[in-house]
C-alpha cells in the first residue's frame, strides 16, 4: 500500500555569544539562506547526524565548535508539492527534524562552505535568517529559533 512519510533530518545552529547565527546562501538559490541540515542515514543518531552535517557542509568540527543544546522535540513541515519525492511506492511529504545548537570554540572559525549546497555564509540575527529562509521552512524556524518578524 503506498504511503506518505517525512524524511529524518537535522539541523546545526551555530550561535556566538553575541548571539548572532552562522547562516548559508544556498548554491542554486541565490537569496536564500538556510542553517546547515541534511538527512539522517540508516541506523544513524541524531546527534552523530548533526556533527556529520556541520561538517561536511561548512567544513566545522570538534576543534572548532562544542555542542551545547538539542532542542527537545521533533519538528516536522511539509515541502511544497514541486519539492516532494517518491521512493518507491512511499511518496517523502517533508521532512521531522532534531535540532542541535552548538558554540564556537574561538573568534575566527576555518568556515568553508561546501560549494554543492552552499556557495557563501554570513553571521546574522534571527529575525534576519527567518526573513530570509524559504517560505515553507519559515514556522519551523520560527519556533525553534524563537524569532518574530
Amino acid at each position: 500500500m503506498p504511503g506518505q512519510h517525512f524524511r529524518a533530518g537535522v539541523v546545526a545552529v551555530v550561535t556566538r555569544d553575541d548571539g548572532l547565527i552562522l547562516a548559508f546562501e544556498r548554491s542554486e538559490s541565490p537569496g536564500q539562506w538556510q542553517l546547515p541540515q541534511g538527512g539522517l542515514l540508516e541506523g544513524e543518531r541524531p546527534v552523530d547526524g548533526a556533527w556529520r552535517e556541520l561538517s561536511e557542509e561548512t567544513g566545522l568540527g570538534v576543534d572548532d565548535v562544542r555542542l551545547v543544546d538539542e532542542y527537545p522535540f521533533w519538528i516536522s513541515y511539509e515541502w511544497p508539492e514541486a519539492l516532494r519525492v517518491r521512493r518507491g511506492a512511499e511518496l517523502r511529504i517533508g521532512q521531522t527534524q532534531r535540532w542541535f545548537f552548538f558554540r564556537p570554540l574561538r573568534e575566527k572559525l576555518p568556515i568553508v562552505p561546501d560549494g554543492d549546497e552552499f556557495c557563501d555564509w554570513r553571521w546574522v540575527t534571527r529575525e534576519w535568517l527567518v526573513a530570509q529562509v524559504w517560505d515553507f521552512r519559515r514556522v519551523v524556524y520560527e519556533q525553534v529559533l524563537g524569532a518574530r518578524r
